[in-house]
């Protein structure tokens, strides 16, 4: 099955109402390479309405380029703290030592380079070419995808490559020469506004008089989706040692889920009160008793966390555990989302 051709003219519909229908995002009003870059990397994985507050913060710490590249890997993880997928922080900061070494600072005006720096594929460097740079270059994601299939009543998979490298090479074509970030960001809109999973805002749609599925009624048949692969669950205890008002960290190694991160320390299964009290003694903390502080489960793309914490208070601070205050927790150390729950029962038993 090949995939059908998409409808000519897409841009001279789209365009006009992405002028009259765009939201006010941050990263919108000042769409210069690195304000664009830094949103699209903190869009991956990331809701628009969470990523506003951390754009806003993160651009006003680090407002340049050469700003990121000279920050501590510190404080850009801790800038990040809870937009979860922490690898995006640090190809984000690596990616700028590397614009900095090879362009003086400024982002390259080029898909094949941008496409060379770390953790930039080929959705990232389209986004930033069009937008940043007004080149003929699609970002093509599930939004942009679901938009194509509708239009085209495409019945194969998107999560196909070739059917992503068919549409994406189709909208190339379309691109009016003088709007390209327009139709770009009409694209991203659409989809995200109007053209939504599920049931489609069809009559506020632009694109409705060239859309397949529109015309066949048949809107919510498409797109096809991949088949999922199912989540592998974890049972996991998690430790909230207090010695002193400081809490017990641990980093976790440089490579795999979470790397390199600040966490409380966990062990895989789940502990009984017994056997928590052990392994702390174990450890060296002189533990007394042990209090239960309540179950949370944490989603990953293919991983659950189903989680059980102990808070246990310590006569011993051992060396094998960094212990933190709670302004070190709060100014310093970057925790995972996945343990947000736990924090916030720490903060409140520490009041």
């Amino acid at each position: 099955m090949s995939v059908e051709k998409l409808p000519e003219g897409l841009a001279s519909a789209l365009v006009p109402w992405y002028d009259a229908h765009a939201r006010d995002l941050p990263w919108r009003r000042d769409p210069t390479p690195y304000r664009v870059w830094v949103s699209e990397i903190m869009l991956q994985q990331t809701r628009i309405e969470a990523a506003r507050g951390y754009f806003t913060r993160f651009i006003s710490a680090l407002p340049t380029v050469a700003d990121l590249a000279a920050a501590p890997e510190e404080q850009v993880l801790k800038l990040w703290e809870g937009l979860g997928y922490y690898s995006r922080a640090r190809n984000l900061h690596k990616a700028a030592k590397l614009v900095m070494q090879r362009y003086g600072g400024a982002l390259p005006a080029d898909e094949a380079a941008l496409r060379a720096l770390p953790g930039v594929g080929e959705y990232t460097a389209g986004a930033v070419a069009s937008i940043a740079f007004g080149l003929p270059v699609p970002a093509v994601d599930g939004n942009v995808l679901r938009i194509c299939a509708r239009l085209t009543c495409c019945g194969e998979s998107i999560g196909e490559a070739k059917v992503k490298a068919a549409f994406r090479e189709q909208l190339r074509r379309q691109y009016p020469a003088d709007r390209c970030a327009a139709f770009t960001s009409g694209l991203m809109e659409l989809g995200e506004t109007v053209c939504l999973p599920g049931t489609p805002d069809c009559p506020g749609c632009p694109l409705a008089g060239l859309c397949a599925a529109n015309a066949a009624g048949r809107q919510t048949d498409y797109p096809v989706m991949p088949e999922k692969k199912p989540r592998r669950i974890q049972e996991r205890t998690v430790f909230l040692l207090v010695c002193g008002g400081r809490t017990a960290l641990v980093k976790r190694p440089d490579k795999g889920l979470l790397a390199g991160l600040w966490e409380f320390p966990n062990r895989e299964g789940v502990l009984d009160r017994t056997a928590a009290l052990a392994l702390a003694q174990a450890w060296g903390c002189e533990p007394a008793e042990a209090v239960f502080c309540g179950e949370a489960v944490h989603i990953f793309t293919h991983l659950q966390w189903d989680m059980t914490g102990w808070r246990i208070d310590c006569a011993a601070a051992p060396e094998r555990f960094t212990w933190a205050g709670a302004r070190e927790l709060e100014e310093r150390y970057s925790l995972p989302s996945a343990f947000r729950y736990y924090r916030t029962q720490l903060e409140r038993s520490l009041k």
